[in-house]
């Protein structure tokens, strides 16, 4: 059977999905009725990896089906507009890579780092996967800078003290994984760009559940996975580029996909050119052209069409509405039951961070006997309620905690 990419993008359209279970203001694919969750069961940890909606894998089951028969072609500059307008971009300012840390390590070569005494400001918010980084670049000459936080935020007088002239990067999360406080992004950026530095953000734990607009904040660089708030999966993600600093860019890699055009003169019958000129190629003057490399994930593509596009009609601004009454019920229920908040009480995201010692010895046996996931750590525990949670998740968790 063949089938076209027209074909291919309406049929994925119209799978059908379970009929709802429950009302939801998020009723549609993405309330609970649209994900196959295990029965009995309570997930609230979609921070660390979002389950994959029903309508997704049937994206995916319809990709393998025409990939089986050849003819598998996929709209992949739809997905990264689509991914641009969730963010507040363009699309040419966008490019895929192979993760949140791909991304990062991607705008540090092209800016030309590690370089002796350039100096970077980052903070312990930032991801905890990112410490070796930075550290590894200071023992390569850079000067680098940490912020601590005070009372779980990183203070924006801080930045403005840490920031001088000559900076030449601030990296951050814009909303920190450990225990979700978001930076005044556009704030952070008028003082970096002031003083001449460009900033990098993290936006994993932002991009799908708390509203981003990467123009309005000035930033220059930013990049996210796919796997969490997004609900693709691993080994695909997104690196955006501000359209006026691609010029400026060191070219690192020379990946095919960034390729605008090319004309061999290595084959037969090629066109005949100088001995030794084996091609002639110009890259694109795009996000693609600066930072692609070679093929990345089909089926991570399939399924971003889906949830993309899900996300898109419901809108980020109801998906965190959905979650504020889940998270306000921890922060004001945890401290009375003697756990110690991490996250600050007027953040906006989907997260509950405690401080606990021992707390994967102490807690993990209750919250298994619970049938109840959350992240569990070796000191602190965290909680990430998503689209198909409900009030009946937090109290289960919350009943499971008290019998810790």
């Amino acid at each position: 059977m063949r089938m076209t990419r027209r074909e291919y993008l309406a049929a994925t359209a119209a799978l059908p999905l379970a009929a709802p279970v429950a009302a939801s203001p998020l009723a549609g694919p993405l309330d609970r009725s649209g994900f196959d969750l295990a029965p009995g069961k309570v997930y609230l940890d979609s921070g660390t990896m979002h389950p994959v909606s029903r309508g997704g894998r049937a994206a995916v089951a319809a990709y393998l089906a025409a990939r089986a028969e050849g003819h598998a072609h996929l709209d992949e500059d739809a997905v990264r507009a689509a991914f641009a307008r969730l963010v507040g971009a363009d699309p040419d300012e966008i490019a895929f890579v192979q993760s949140t840390t791909m991304g990062e390590q991607l705008v540090l070569k092209a800016l030309g780092l590690p370089q002796r005494g350039a100096h970077i400001v980052t903070d312990t918010l930032h991801f905890f996967g990112s410490f070796p980084l930075y550290e590894g670049l200071a023992t390569q000459g850079c000067e680098v800078t940490w912020l601590r936080p005070r009372d779980g935020r990183i203070a924006i007088e801080d930045m403005d003290r840490a920031i001088r002239p000559g900076t030449k990067l601030v990296a951050l999360s814009l909303v920190s994984t450990f225990n979700g406080f978001e930076h005044d992004l556009k704030a952070v950026c008028d003082i970096a760009h002031a003083r001449g530095a460009l900033v990098y953000a993290d936006i994993v734990h932002a991009a799908g559940c708390v509203p981003v607009d990467l123009h309005a904040s000035g930033i220059d660089f930013a990049a996210c996975a796919s796997y969490k708030w997004l609900m693709g999966d691993f080994g695909l993600g997104f690196l955006y580029a501000r359209k006026d600093r691609q010029e400026r860019l060191q070219r690192t890699q020379y990946g095919y996909y960034g390729i605008a055009d090319f004309t061999p003169h290595a084959y037969p019958l090629d066109a005949p050119a100088a001995p030794d000129d084996i091609a002639d190629y110009s890259f694109q003057a795009s996000a693609m052209g600066h930072f692609a490399y070679g093929t990345y994930s089909h089926m991570g593509v399939a399924l971003l069409a889906q949830s993309l596009g899900d996300i898109g009609r419901i809108g980020v601004p109801a998906i965190q509405a959905h979650a504020q009454p889940l998270v306000d019920r921890l922060k004001q229920q945890l401290p009375r039951m003697g756990y110690q908040v991490a996250t600050p009480p007027e953040a906006k995201t989907p997260f509950v961070t405690c401080i606990v010692k021992d707390a994967s010895t102490r807690l993990q046996p209750a919250l298994d006997k619970a049938g109840v996931t959350i992240t569990v750590s070796r000191n602190r525990f965290r909680v990430t309620p998503s689209v198909f949670n409900g009030m009946d998740d937090v109290e289960k968790l919350l009943a499971a905690l008290k019998s810790s």
